[in-house]
Formats: C-alpha cells, sequence, structure tokens
C-alpha cells in the first residue's frame, strides 16, 4: 500500500471497492448487442457487415476513476489538468452524441430516397409491363379478325366462278359479280386496315415489353441499393443508440467528479456518491413518469377511436333497406388469418394516384404507396402479423418508421411514429396484434396518423384487398 492510499483510508474519503464497481458499471452496448444475436436481416446481409464508420468504441480506462480525482485534488497542477482531461470528455461524448445523430439522419434520409426510387421504378415496371400485355391482346384480337376476313374472300371469290360468270354475258349474272366484286373491295379495304392495327399492335406490344423489361432491371438495380441503405441507415440508428447510452451511462459520474476538483472544500468522495445516486434516482422516476403517462395517453387515444367506431358501426347499418353494416374488424385483433388491424382509426387516404400535397416545406408524392389509418396522436400501432423486425428507426420522410418480415416474401412498413414511440428493436420478433408504437406525426406528414404499407418481395402492393382477403378491413 503506497502513501496516497494510505492517507485515503485514514481520512475515510476514498471509495471503497465495492464502492468502486458501483460507480463504473461495465458499459453495455444495450439495443446493438441485445439485438447482435438475432443474425441478418431476411434480405440477406447482416448488420455486422456494413456501417462500420458508426462504430462507437468504448474503453473504461479511458475514463478516470475517483483514486483520479482525490489525487489530483491534492495538487494543483494535477487539478487544473484533471479539470481539462474531464471538460474534454464531457466534450467528446456530447460531440459524439451530435454526430452519430446526424450521421443516422443522413443515412436514414438516404435510405428513404433509394426506397422511393425503387418503388416509383417497381411501379413503372408493372404498368409498362400491364401496357404490353394489353397491346398483346389487341394483336391477338386482330389477327384473329384479320383470319376472319380472309376466310370471307375466299368465299366471296376465290372459286373463279365470278370471271365466268362476267365472260357468260348475262346480265343478271353481270349484277351479281358486280355487287360481289364490290363485297370484295370493302373487304379486302379492310382487310388492309386490320392487318395495319395487327402490325401496329404487335409491334407495341414487343416494344412496350422491351421497355418493362428494362424497367425490371433498373427496379431491381435499385432494390439492392435500398436495401443496402436500409442495412446502413440501421446500423447508424444502433451507433447513435450507442453514443447515447454511453452518455448518459457516463455524464452524471463525469460532472460529479468535475464538481469535485472545481470544489475548494473538504466534501467527500461518499458526499458526490450520494449526489449522483440522487440524479440517477430523479432521472429514473422522471423516465418512469412519462412512460405512464404515455401509456395513459395511448389507452385513452385507443378508448376513444373504439367508441368511435363503434358508434360509426352502428349508424351504418341498414335501418329496412339498402346498405352495408361498417367492417367489424378492430385494430389489434388477430382473425382467424393470423393477420390483425394495424390501428384503431378509420382510413384518411387510400392507395394510388392522389393530388400532391404540400407542407411549409415539401410536397407529398402523387402516388401513395399505403393507405393511411388515423386514430390520433398517441394510439397505438398493431403489428399486423407475426414477423421479425428489419427496421426501426428514422427513414426520411416516413419520419419514424418500423418495416416487419412476415415470411414468404410479404412485409409490413408503419410510418410517421410519434418521437420516442418505437417500442420494437430491429432483430425483434413480435406477435400479430402487439403493440409495437405509438402513432404520430413525424416525417412528411399532416396530421396524426398511421401509414400502413403492404410489400410483395420487397415492393408495395395495394393493402386494402390484400387484408381484406385475410379477414381484416382498413
Amino acid at each position: 500500500m503506497d502513501a496516497l492510499e494510505s492517507t485515503a483510508e485514514e481520512c475515510d474519503c476514498a471509495p471503497t471497492a465495492a464502492e468502486r464497481r458501483r460507480l463504473w458499471v461495465p458499459f453495455s452496448r444495450r439495443t446493438a448487442l441485445a439485438l447482435a444475436g438475432v443474425g441478418a436481416v431476411t434480405l440477406g446481409v447482416g448488420l455486422s457487415g456494413a456501417g462500420s464508420a458508426f462504430a462507437v468504441t468504448y474503453n473504461p480506462d479511458d475514463y478516470p476513476s475517483w483514486e483520479d480525482v482525490e489525487r489530483a485534488k491534492r495538487n494543483q497542477s494535477d487539478k487544473e489538468g484533471e479539470i481539462r482531461r474531464l471538460e474534454d470528455m464531457i466534450a467528446q461524448l456530447q460531440r459524439r452524441v451530435e454526430e452519430t445523430r446526424a450521421a443516422a439522419q443522413q443515412a436514414a434520409n438516404e435510405y428513404y430516397e433509394a426506397q422511393q426510387a425503387f418503388f416509383e421504378a417497381s411501379y413503372r415496371a408493372e404498368e409498362l409491363q400491364k401496357q404490353a400485355d394489353e397491346q398483346a391482346a389487341l394483336a391477338d384480337t386482330a389477327a384473329t379478325n384479320a383470319a376472319r376476313v380472309a376466310s370471307q374472300l375466299s368465299r366471296a371469290g376465290g372459286d373463279g366462278t365470278s370471271l365466268e360468270v362476267l365472260f357468260a354475258g348475262s346480265a343478271a349474272s353481270a349484277d351479281e359479280l358486280l355487287t360481289k366484286l364490290g363485297q370484295m373491295d370493302k373487304l379486302i379495304a379492310g382487310s388492309e386496315t386490320i392487318y395495319a392495327e395487327a402490325a401496329a399492335a404487335r409491334d407495341s406490344a414487343q416494344s412496350l415489353s422491351d421497355q418493362a423489361e428494362v424497367a425490371r432491371a433498373e427496379r431491381d438495380r435499385l432494390q439492392k441499393i435500398a436495401e443496402e441503405k436500409m442495412i446502413a441507415a440501421q446500423n447508424a440508428q444502433i451507433a447513435a443508440e450507442e453514443a447515447l447510452a454511453q452518455q448518459q451511462e457516463h455524464m452524471v459520474t463525469l460532472e460529479a467528479q468535475l464538481a469535485a476538483l472545481r470544489d475548494t472544500t473538504s466534501k467527500t468522495v461518499a458526499d458526490y456518491e450520494k449526489g449522483v445516486a440522487a440524479k440517477k434516482a430523479y432521472e429514473e422516476e422522471q423516465r418512469r413518469k412519462e412512460e405512464e403517462r404515455r401509456r395513459k395517453a395511448a389507452e385513452e387515444a385507443a378508448r376513444r377511436a373504439r367508441e368511435a367506431a363503434a358508434a360509426a358501426a352502428a349508424a351504418a347499418k341498414p335501418s329496412g333497406g339498402g346498405g352495408s353494416p361498417a367492417p367489424a374488424s378492430s385494430g389489434g385483433a388477430p382473425q382467424g388469418s393470423g393477420w390483425a388491424r394495424p390501428s384503431d382509426g378509420w382510413r384518411t387516404s387510400g392507395y394510388g394516384s392522389r393530388p400532391k400535397m404540400c407542407g411549409p416545406s415539401y410536397c407529398g408524392s402523387t402516388f401513395h404507396a399505403g393507405v393511411d389509418l388515423a386514430a390520433g396522436c398517441g394510439a397505438p400501432i398493431y403489428a399486423a402479423a407475426n414477423g421479425t423486425v428489419t427496421y426501426a428507426g428514422l427513414n426520411g420522410g416516413y419520419g419514424n418508421y418500423i418495416r416487419l418480415d412476415h415470411g414468404n416474401g410479404v412485409g409490413t412498413g408503419y410510418a410517421h411514429i410519434v418521437g420516442g414511440g418505437i417500442l420494437v428493436g430491429w432483430g425483434q420478433y413480435v406477435r400479430a396484434g402487439q403493440v409495437i408504437a405509438y402513432e404520430g406525426n413525424t416525417g412528411n406528414s399532416f396530421g396524426c396518423h398511421l401509414h400502413f404499407e403492404v410489400y410483395l418481395g420487397g415492393a408495395p402492393t395495394n393493402p386494402i384487398p390484400w387484408m381484406a382477403d385475410r379477414g381484416v378491413y382498413v
């Protein structure tokens, strides 16, 4: 035992070994490590191989111990140096949080842009193929008509009897021949038009089919980019969470150590330790109260939505004639198909083309790739089916966003989640009807609602008939 340790023990101001262990709990990567064992994203690329630029490193030896603080406090020059060191570490923690948050936001924006480009390319490929199929059908119809005309021409003059009648000199026969020749002229003229239409339709079908093939290749290229951007964005999100967790883990203690060094009184480490514990307890109590407030707000919003749905359903019941009752499925209640309505809200916007809507600094797309359901700010959002979380975090114009993989190429997306309202993490398995988030107004949104999407092979499809086929009405 050296002289410094002996002095510390004599004054009873140094922390015990147990106290030191309590103060410096080994840092946990929380979300990242909790999710690391789950494996790769369904897309086939694991998070471990992407986004290494966002990694947050931690070495407990980098941080000062309370022994360092006590030692520095006894020497003025050491004290000033330790103060600068602590100030630098606090500033570094703050910078790391800001930098990783900025990187996460940038990656999220890039993911959103890549995702939207893929969606548009997918839609264009589908439209071109649809047009090609329509032109091919027209070509088939025109070919059938041309064959019919050829048959009529053969019956009208193909046996050579008309020339014999012409040379026979009979007036009646000549009149008959002229009539037949007139009919043949009309058939020939009509056949030329039909043949031209058939050729044009065939050429158009081939051209559109070629364009659709090119569009599909572009769609596949953009899908790969979108998948890579999604992984990078999720990695950046985890890095930002790591940085924030590390800051929260150490900031209170660092600030207490700094205060101890600046303090000229004889306050002991134990006094500061009590302050650290009190501050942590206060922050934990505030967090618990906030979670309780959000839970009660969500329950109240869900109750109001159910009452409104029941009232609307009652009003929609036929009084004795036509009409049909409103759909009976409610949010979070799995049907026999295993699928559940993702929200208690009513549909405010459907799938497909719609007028452009603009806010103060952005305009929405004229093609709506999902369905909007509004139950009120803070209302619960439910998993539409059993599945694995493949994305949870920021996503550009979608704001806070969750994506689930349900297997067999089927996925669902949930956008505009309220800040702090994501309740699940990457790699987590969820069940149909489980509350995974709370409704909000983040991203390119014009009011609290859930933007819900269904994906087949990664591309969006109309959720309304898809869910209806599974007994769920949105």
